[in-house]
């Protein structure tokens, strides 16, 4: 019975010995007939915490841009030990976790609607909070990467051939993402900008 439960499982998709475990005790099999089930699976390799840990790490960081802190809490949550899920995080520094925020961010300015820079950097700041960057990395990067933006469109303007078009046109057709130009003003970002530097440091 037990086995058939946790075949069953295991079907669905991989899963750690503490998810099999809490599945066993909720079908009514006792901790010593899980156990033994479970210490011969982990004995042939089929299932393995470590390996369990090392994907889903990487799954959802790269998927979804998810922080080693709300990593570190699903993991947990799954059962998996502390001694496995920092080894698992291993790799996941700050310099890369910021790295990671700030491709979100640029990301999402792709799509971001034009609007009030406050609403622009609430909107930006509270994507990552989501995904557990912490307030002051959401806030420094959200800044730089709007700077860098004004930067750009500055640039462009000023080169041979680069002057817009009518006030308020953009050479950069609607909704084309081009070199990760975003359809938000550049006014707006720019507003944005001092937005943030009138905040206190974080």
């Amino acid at each position: 019975m037990a086995r058939e439960i946790c075949l069953r499982q295991l079907a669905v998709r991989p899963r750690t010995r503490g998810e099999l475990a809490t599945a066993l005790r909720r079908r009514g099999i006792s901790d010593d007939a899980a156990a033994e089930v479970l210490d011969r699976y982990a004995e042939v390799g089929v299932i393995d915490d470590e390996l369990f840990a090392r994907a889903w790490v990487t799954s959802r960081h790269h998927s979804r841009g998810l922080s080693r802190r709300v990593l570190a809490v699903e993991l947990r949550r799954k059962g998996v030990d502390g001694d496995t899920t920092d080894a698992a995080l291993e790799d996941l520094d700050p310099d890369t976790e910021e790295e990671t925020a700030r491709a979100l961010v640029v990301r999402k300015l792709r799509v971001e609607r034009s609007g009030q820079p406050q609403d622009v950097v609430r909107r930006l700041v509270g994507m990552l909070a989501r995904k557990g960057y912490p307030q002051g990395m959401a806030f420094r990067v959200v800044k730089e990467v709007l700077a860098e933006r004004v930067e750009q469109e500055q640039a462009e303007s000023d080169s041979p051939g680069g002057a817009a078009g009518p006030a308020g046109s953009s050479r950069t057709e609607p909704g084309r993402a081009l070199e990760g130009k975003p359809p938000v003003a550049t006014a707006a970002c720019l507003e944005a900008v001092e937005l943030l530097d009138e905040l206190p440091d974080i």
